[in-house]
């Protein structure tokens, strides 16, 4: 906690200069102007009292705090977010009982090449009257443990749901999901589009 201190002699003189060069509100801005505040330095002084922690006894349980190095990940967002398909099909899409009518695998590429060939396979798919699509991106390089910061993995498979919600793909698009393991599981992605109008 920090104390505040009193002003120093040549600082109460500063001030009072500069409360001198200030002119006054006008009245009908008085009414909603903040009172006036002392002013105050605050600096942790030596006689400030050290914040108090609980005691704790050897072989007492701990209370454990959730704390999350990263925002939660790609695959954490689209299981919360809601089912807009039937949701029979929806079912039958995450047991991958459903079977992709076209793919495209974003391997090897940058994200521009990525961005580019991921807008012109779905609205192509679309056109094509395609229901389901799968969108390989891969699970990303391995972490490194020899890293000064932990990083997320997967460029392409953090930013291929980000690019599938902003136009012009998602007025074709209905629903993304994370695919089953037998087609490519944490690497890959149904994308169900929805009926050419």
């Amino acid at each position: 906690m920090t104390r505040r201190r009193r002003l120093r002699p040549e600082e109460l003189d500063l001030w009072k200069q500069v409360a001198r060069s200030t002119e006054p509100l006008p009245e009908k801005l008085k009414a909603h102007a903040e009172p006036p505040v002392e002013p105050a330095m605050s600096t942790p002084g030596k006689d400030a009292q050290p914040e108090t922690l609980t005691r704790f006894r050897l072989g007492e349980k701990t209370v454990q705090t959730e704390t999350h190095v990263f925002p939660r990940s790609t695959a954490d967002r689209l299981h919360t977010a809601a089912v807009r398909m039937d949701s029979k099909a929806y079912q039958r899409l995450k047991r991958g009982k459903l079977k992709p009518d076209a793919r495209i695998d974003l391997h090897g590429m940058t994200l521009d090449q990525a961005h580019g060939a991921l807008n012109r396979f779905i609205l192509t798919a679309h056109a094509k009257r395609h229901r389901l699509v799968l969108v390989i991106t891969g699970k990303g390089a391995p972490h490194d443990p020899y890293t000064p910061a932990p990083r997320p993995r997967g460029v392409l498979k953090q930013q291929a749901p980000l690019w599938m919600a902003m136009a012009p793909l998602n007025a074709v698009i209905l629903q993304v999901s994370e695919a089953h393991i037998r087609h490519g599981g944490a690497g890959a992605y149904y994308v169900y589009l929805r009926r050419p109008r």
